[in-house]
């Protein structure tokens, strides 16, 4: 009986866990205006930093049209691909995961701002 109740809890508990990560797109958008001084998510428009459009499931430094840093060439020459789990390592502090990079962006602390920022990322036109 007590492996049952386990189980159970854990399964809701997962289940709850990713209701909270799908995030919300709008929220997303005004989250972003953090980052849109440097980088746009709805046009391919390099700015100060690369276009952030499709980003999610696209290889990292991959835009032939930016000049990344060193250490984000780096960081991406062993194929890394830019998805939600990655997102989730490199948003909290990028200088932390990438060492000499120029960005100077110093994170987002919230869970939920992740979330709502990588649902936007992953459709920004949600947010419309």
């Amino acid at each position: 009986m007590k492996l049952l109740c386990l189980t159970l809890m854990i399964v809701l508990l997962a289940s709850a866990s990713q209701v909270l990560a799908d995030g919300d797109a709008v929220a997303g958008a005004a989250v972003f205006r953090k980052c849109a001084a440097c980088h746009t998510a709805t046009a391919h428009e390099n700015r100060v930093g690369p276009s952030l459009i499709d980003i999610i499931g696209r290889p990292v430094a991959s835009l032939p049209d930016y000049n990344y840093s060193p250490a984000m060439k780096a960081f991406g020459a062993d194929g890394k691909v830019w998805d939600e789990v990655l997102l989730r390592k490199y948003l909290p502090g990028p200088q932390a995961l990438v060492k000499g990079i120029r960005m100077t962006f110093p994170g987002l602390k919230s869970d939920r701002d992740l979330d709502n920022l990588i649902a936007y990322l992953r459709n920004p036109a949600a947010a419309q």
